[in-house]
């Protein structure tokens, strides 16, 4: 039976209900983030829940409150990634069969974790709102019970567990900030919170490139977002979910948009900081920080999940490293004699700038005696020991032009 509303009663039933598969995420007191943003900062980090993510409680908590005859015709349902694992994690242990709908461009990671809980995997669609449409198809033809991912009270409820956890260990919090998708986790998070500390504030977190929220609060009723483009592909929702809308129109404070530039530079920062591997939508809030007009303040950022593709993983680390000046690629011009080029490599060794890769292009200039191009692909310690380097190269005439972009295999 569908819920109409909620109601702490509920939210305390859910609370109680998903302790029973969730791993205990404490808060940690994040020193590097504290002393960055001026702010007392926690983590909640639920990247390491069991399935990776928050989103095994709204699951379980759902199928936990489903009839006997729903049960038994099977479960459906759509994903990017957490939702799946999460509904085919309580399904396994329900010993019930679960479909699960999953757009082409979800991280293997999520696919191959989802299949090995047992799922039938389908992959339909480029992104999440292709994958629902199909979802609620298949309940239609096949007979299913859905479990949408966001946009059912259940869902949110049990999501919303989490509000209780943050204010029993910290009940003087002063923010939450949650990540935005579909709305479930923000609409159960920030009612419950509301309901638990009535001065608490909530702030929504969500990419730029997939606002959906902030269309729809724009706009007073839910829209459609196209295109979508972010890098935070747990979050990358089209619609938010309109039974969602109105709770969280009341119970937010405010709403943050982060740009992808800014999630590696996060992921770098929790991973050397804290030991944290969290996915790009699971970043969001943590870019949120430097966002706060506030000082002084308790601040809890929501992780939603750590559920990452190595691939991803590589890029956003590379680009981290980018926008840090930690590597950098800058083109030069060698005069074409031999020893030439030994005396470039040799000026960079002694101004301790690492060398991942040299471009010897003896064909860039139709004149080989007026020079010959030499890009380097460099590694430094930081903006001041890059342009350090250029200097040095400056001085001694190679005449270095840095490179916009930089096609660096690693």
């Amino acid at each position: 039976m569908e819920m109409k509303e909620f109601a702490r009663q509920n939210f305390d039933e859910a609370a109680a209900i998903v302790k029973e598969v969730t791993q205990e995420t404490k808060l940690l007191y994040s020193e590097f983030f504290t002393e960055k943003t001026g702010n007392e900062v926690y983590i909640k980090p639920e990247n390491l829940q069991r399935t990776g993510a928050y989103k095994v409680r709204g699951a379980y908590y759902t199928i936990s409150q489903l009839s006997d005859e729903d049960k038994q015709k099977g479960l459906v349902t759509a994903s990017a990634g957490n939702h799946a694992q999460g509904v085919a994690y309580a399904a396994k242990l329900a010993g019930i069969p679960a479909t699960i709908v999953m757009p082409v461009t979800t991280p293997l990671i999520k696919v191959n974790r989802t299949k090995k809980l047992g799922a039938n995997v389908v992959l339909h669609g480029d992104v999440f709102d292709q994958a629902m449409a199909h979802a609620n198809k298949l309940a239609e033809e096949h007979g299913y019970t859905l479990v949408h991912p966001f946009n059912d009270l259940r869902v949110a409820t049990g999501q919303g567990s989490i509000a209780n956890e943050i204010l029993a260990e910290l009940p003087d919090a002063d923010y939450i900030l949650v990540p935005v998708g579909g709305g479930g986790l923000c609409a159960g998070i920030s009612t419950y919170a509301k309901m638990l500390n009535p001065n608490i504030k909530v702030i929504a977190v969500e990419p730029a490139g997939a606002a959906c929220l902030n269309a729809a609060l724009e706009a007073g009723h839910v829209v459609t977002v196209s295109p979508i483009n972010t890098i935070a592909d747990g979050t990358a929702v089209q619609t938010l979910g309109d039974k969602l809308l109105p709770y969280i129109k009341e119970n937010i404070d405010d709403i943050i948009l982060v740009e992808d530039s800014e999630l590696a530079q996060c992921f770098l920062e929790l991973a050397e900081n804290h030991k944290i591997i969290a996915e790009n939508s699971g970043l969001l809030t943590i870019a949120a920080l430097s966002h706060l007009d506030c000082k002084g303040k308790k601040v809890v950022s929501v992780i939603s999940g750590g559920n990452m593709d190595v691939l991803v993983m590589a890029n956003v680390v590379l680009n981290g490293l980018l926008q840090r000046d930690r590597i950098f690629t800058v083109s030069v011009m060698v005069q074409d004699k031999p020893g030439k080029l030994a005396a470039l490599t040799a000026l960079l060794g002694q101004n301790q700038a690492n060398i991942i890769k040299l471009d010897h292009n003896v064909y860039a200039n139709v004149n080989r005696a007026a020079g010959v191009q030499v890009v380097c692909t460099l590694e430094a310690f930081g903006t001041e020991h890059k342009e350090q380097i250029i200097e040095a190269l400056e001085k001694e005439g190679f005449c270095p032009k840095l490179e916009k972009t930089s096609n660096i295999y690693m």
